[in-house]
């Protein structure tokens, strides 16, 4: 029978091997070594290396996409949520600065899997987003803008430092300890930002 520690064990083991090498580069005996088990054993928990993978993305993808989902559906006004999702985000993605390069990198790849993804449960919903844009430009609080093209905007500024943070870190020469304590002034940064482009001032 399965046992939940060794699965989890080949989990976090497949998650280091593919954070390295991606899909394509990583290998089932990387794997198997990683989380200390043999090749047959890892098989016996996960038939092939893509449904392996499948169950690593999965589980990344599910830190951080009710993350979101719970951001942009929540109550609040629609500022307050800008400032609310750039700070939450900024935060989770500091605990786990791997997420999204990887997630992003293998999406590219494999531009299918958003397909699985959506039927997984927790998926983003940005429906009531979407009307609570809608209705803030028909009453004339900010300038009309499409939700889509707001919610590219604010998840694009939050990510992108995180995804060139090497090249950044380059340019500016900064080294970890400042370019952390630099993403932390972004969330009000991003906030400003956001929040003044949508009052058009």
């Amino acid at each position: 029978m399965k046992d939940d520690k060794t699965e989890d064990q080949i989990l976090d083991a497949a998650e280091k091997i593919f954070q390295r090498k991606g899909m394509d580069g990583a290998r089932m005996q990387e794997i198997a070594n990683e989380a200390g088990i043999n090749k047959a054993m890892l098989h016996y928990y996960y038939r092939t290396k893509r449904f392996l993978f499948e169950a690593v993305f999965s589980k990344a993808f599910s830190l951080i996409a009710p993350e979101i989902n719970r951001v942009v559906n929540d109550d609040t006004e629609l500022f307050e949520k800008i400032r609310k999702f750039t700070h939450s985000y900024i935060d989770f993605i500091q605990k786990h600065p791997y997420l999204p390069n990887f997630i992003i990198q293998e999406l590219n790849r494999d531009s299918d899997f958003i397909k699985i993804l959506q039927e997984k449960k927790g998926f983003p919903d940005f429906r009531n987003f979407r009307a609570q844009v809608e209705k803030e430009v028909r009453d004339g609080n900010i300038r009309p803008i499409k939700a889509e093209q707001l919610f590219i905007h604010l998840l694009s500024l939050n990510i992108f430092p995180f995804l060139a943070a090497p090249l950044f870190k380059g340019f500016l020469k900064l080294d970890d300890k400042t370019y952390k304590a630099m993403m932390e002034e972004r969330k009000e940064e991003i906030s400003d930002l956001l929040i003044k482009y949508l009052k058009n001032e």
